[in-house]
C-alpha cells in the first residue's frame, strides 16, 4: 500500500456525472485495497456529494438507510473512482474491543516464546491512507462504540495503552459508517439487535446522509445492464414488473406486513434466474418467496399477482427448493 497521501485531482463532473465543478483529491493508481469499480452503478447525487466531502475535507460521514439500499457499496464505488483504498468492518456482536485495538500474543523469537502486542483493525488503518467503513454501526457493542468515539474527531489521536503509543491519523485516513437507524434503537421493530447510541457520539458525525432505494426506472436500467439477455420490449415489460414487485415488498416491510424485502441485488438475481428457468414465477419462488416466512407468503404472492396479472401457482419443484 502506498504511504503517500492523495495527490491526484479528480473532476467530479467527468467521473461522477454530477453538475458541479468540484474537484476532489484521489490517488493516481489503485492498489490491492481499492474496490473494483462497477460501470453499471448509479450514484445518488446527494449521498455522493456527502461522501466526496468526506474524502476531500476529512469529514466523518454516516450513511443511514434500510438494508439493501447499497450504503456500503455506495461508499466503495465512490472510493473506487478516487482509487482510494478501503477496508470494511462489520460491527456485529462478535466484534470486541480487542479486535479493534489489538491484543498481546505469544510468538517465537530466536527459539523462545515472547509476548508482543499485535495491533488491531483501528491502529492498522490509522497508519495508512485508507477509508475505514464501519458497517452496521448501530449494532456495535457499547464497549466497542466508546473505542471508536475518539476517532470521530477529525484530528483525534488514538492511544494504544497496551503498547504505550499515541497514534496520529495518516493524512489519507478517512472514516465512514453505515447504519439502518440513526442511533435511536429498534423503535419500529424492524431491526432487532441495533443499539440506542450515545447522543454525544452521534453528534460527532460531521455529515449524516440518507440513502433510499433507486427510482424504478433507474433500478430497471441497472437490471438491464446486469442481465442484457432481457432486452427488447418483452424484456422491458418483464423487468418493469419485477421492479414493481420489489417496490411493493419494500412498502410492506416499512408497514410491518413483511419481515423481508427485495433488494436491488435480489431483483438482479431474479432476472438471472429467469434466464435459467424461463419462467418468472418459478424464478421468483426460487429467488425470494422461499426465503419468506410461510405466514407472509400469501402477501408476497398477492404482490406478484398485482404486477404480473397472473397467479403465483405452487409447483413440486418450488416446494422442494
Amino acid at each position: 500500500m502506498t504511504s503517500n497521501g492523495p495527490h491526484a485531482r479528480i473532476a467530479v463532473r467527468e467521473v461522477f456525472g454530477l453538475d458541479t465543478d468540484l474537484v476532489v483529491p484521489g490517488f493516481a493508481e489503485p492498489d490491492e485495497h481499492v474496490p473494483e469499480p462497477d460501470p453499471a452503478y448509479r450514484f445518488n447525487p446527494d449521498v455522493t456529494l456527502a461522501l466526496l466531502a468526506g474524502f476531500a475535507h476529512n469529514r466523518r460521514v454516516l450513511v443511514q438507510g434500510l438494508h439493501g439500499t447499497g450504503k456500503s457499496t455506495h461508499i466503495e464505488q465512490v472510493a473506487a473512482r478516487l482509487n482510494w483504498p478501503c477496508l470494511r468492518v462489520n460491527l456485529d456482536g462478535h466484534v470486541s474491543r480487542l479486535d479493534l485495538v489489538g491484543r498481546d500474543a505469544v510468538v517465537l523469537r530466536e527459539g523462545k516464546q515472547v509476548t508482543e502486542f499485535r495491533e488491531g483493525v483501528l491502529p492498522w488503518s490509522l497508519r495508512r491512507p485508507i477509508a475505514l467503513i464501519l458497517d452496521e454501526y448501530d449494532a456495535g457493542r457499547p464497549d466497542v462504540m466508546f473505542v471508536i468515539q475518539r476517532l470521530l474527531e477529525r484530528e483525534g489521536r488514538f492511544t494504544l495503552t497496551d503498547a504505550n503509543t499515541v497514534l496520529r491519523p495518516h493524512p489519507g485516513f478517512r472514516l465512514f459508517a453505515t447504519a439502518n437507524t440513526v442511533g435511536l434503537g429498534n423503535l419500529n421493530g424492524l431491526y432487532h439487535g441495533v443499539q440506542r447510541l450515545n447522543h454525544a457520539q452521534i453528534d460527532r458525525w460531521n455529515i449524516v446522509a440518507a440513502l433510499d432505494y433507486l427510482p424504478p426506472a433507474e433500478e430497471a436500467a441497472i437490471v438491464h445492464a446486469r442481465v442484457p439477455g432481457l432486452a427488447g420490449e418483452r424484456g422491458r415489460r418483464l423487468v418493469a414488473a419485477m421492479v414493481a414487485v420489489a417496490g411493493l415488498t419494500r412498502e410492506g416491510f416499512r408497514a410491518g406486513d413483511l419481515s423481508a424485502l427485495m433488494s436491488p441485488r435480489t431483483v438482479i438475481t431474479w432476472a438471472e434466474n429467469c434466464e435459467i428457468f424461463g419462467d418468472p414465477a418459478l424464478a421468483f419462488r426460487l429467488t425470494f418467496l422461499n426465503k419468506c416466512d410461510e405466514a407472509e407468503r400469501p402477501v408476497v404472492a398477492e404482490y406478484f399477482q398485482r404486477c404480473f396479472d397472473r397467479e403465483l401457482d405452487s409447483s413440486p419443484l418450488a416446494a422442494t427448493a
